[in-house]
């Protein structure tokens, strides 16, 4: 069983590897193609669109492997059914059972290969390929947003432990390859959502322990005199209408302003927050999801589609063995029914479909109140039960 074993491997990772190829070369392609017209843009050469597509090349791998696991499993078992291999195999007691645990320990393999380029290799190479354009372009990461880039987070009374005293709204207009911030604005309010400071700042940088360095800084804080009860440093925030009075004179002692040539900020932001929070989530891996869908719950924003792309993550690599399942009935088709080519097709539009049905699944969970982890596996249950259907019928007949 150990040499059939070997064998059913070598030709179903022979098969995968080719098709994984054609794919690959086929997106690098088609992304080649798309980043034609953006060469000649400041510094960006055609070197740098080739790099840029390398780069992405990854992420691609993640994305592909599943339905390169269909093809080349169908591509397999066909050729053993057309030289009737399998049928000796079936004749020599290997049962139904049999032969898909040896599919699936092969598929053990492409499983572990498609969570190390989408959990190690893709969220490091993906950021490093935008650097990449962006650098040569002389373009900015926040370039792409009007406004520059926003976030938020909350306020402790202990830089990020203790009780919350209110929320910060983030925003810088430009954010560095290097990580520095420049253009920086802090809107702070309590609990009341009552403005309690504006920070802005030239530029920031990260030190480490959630602390930033802002340098060369104008604080405003708006205050109450009338009322001692106040939050913060600055006593009690005031609501809007007070503070448009204040600004047209009628009671300046609300609003004081500071000029600093440094400022530290003890902040929840950090660079990593900043970097995936434009980021595609498809190209983030589980553990980045995790940590900024729990940053989003905290500050109390949308988290669906990053819960969603996390529990995808961490199904859609195993979906590789519902894929292969279905590849399995194919050894017992007789060359009559078919020939390979008619297969292969008809595991290229199974393929095309289990992608378009996980696709249009993102999209109804976010639609909808589904739970994501539902969301993220109820494609690959739906295609599971029919290769088990398929391997019935073909079982039985």
């Amino acid at each position: 069983m150990k040499i059939l074993q070997r064998y059913f491997a070598v030709n179903i990772m022979q098969a995968v590897f080719f098709v994984l190829i054609a794919f690959l070369a086929l997106t690098a392609f088609m992304d080649l193609t798309g980043e034609l017209p953006a060469v000649g843009q400041g510094g960006y050469l055609i070197q740098h669109a080739f790099l840029y597509v390398a780069l992405l090349l990854p992420g691609h791998v993640y994305e592909v492997m599943p339905v390169a696991a269909l093809i080349g499993t169908i591509y397999a078992m066909s050729q053993f059914a057309a030289s009737s291999e399998f049928t000796i195999m079936r004749a020599s007691s290997m049962s139904t059972r049999q032969a898909m645990a040896m599919v699936f320990k092969t598929g053990v393999v492409f499983v572990l290969v498609t969570f190390f380029f989408g959990e190690v290799v893709t969220p490091r190479t993906a950021p490093l390929a935008e650097k990449l354009k962006l650098s040569a372009k002389g373009a900015t990461m926040s370039q792409a947003f009007r406004s520059g880039m926003w976030t938020k987070d909350v306020v402790h009374t202990e830089g990020t432990r203790g009780a919350v005293t209110g929320s910060r709204f983030f925003n810088a207009r430009q954010i560095k390859a290097d990580g520095q911030l420049i253009d920086v604005k802090l809107y702070e309010f309590d609990t009341r959502m009552r403005m309690r400071s504006l920070v802005t700042a030239a530029s920031a940088a990260f030190e480490g322990n959630n602390t930033w360095k802002l340098a060369d800084v104008t604080e405003t804080l708006f205050s109450n005199t009338r009322d001692g009860s106040g939050e913060g440093g600055g006593g009690a925030a005031v609501p809007a209408d007070a503070i448009v009075k204040g600004m047209l004179g009628q009671d300046t002692s609300i609003v004081s302003t500071r000029k600093l040539p440094s400022l530290a900020l003890v902040s929840e932001v950090t660079p990593k927050i900043l970097s995936v929070s434009a980021a595609d989530p498809e190209r983030m891996s589980a553990s980045e999801l995790a940590v900024y869908t729990r940053h989003l719950a905290d500050n109390k924003q949308e988290t669906d589609r990053f819960k969603i792309a996390f529990w995808k993550k961490l199904f859609d690599p195993l979906a590789i063995f519902v894929l292969m399942a279905l590849a399995l009935p194919f050894a017992y088709l007789q060359s009559r029914s078919g020939g390979i080519s008619l297969k292969i097709f008809i595991g290229i539009m199974i393929g095309v479909s289990f992608l378009l049905v996980n696709t249009l699944f993102s999209h109804l969970g976010m639609l909808t109140t589904w739970p994501p982890v539902i969301t993220a596996v109820a494609p690959s249950i739906l295609y599971l039960l029919l290769a088990l259907g398929f391997l019935w019928r073909v079982e039985r007949h």
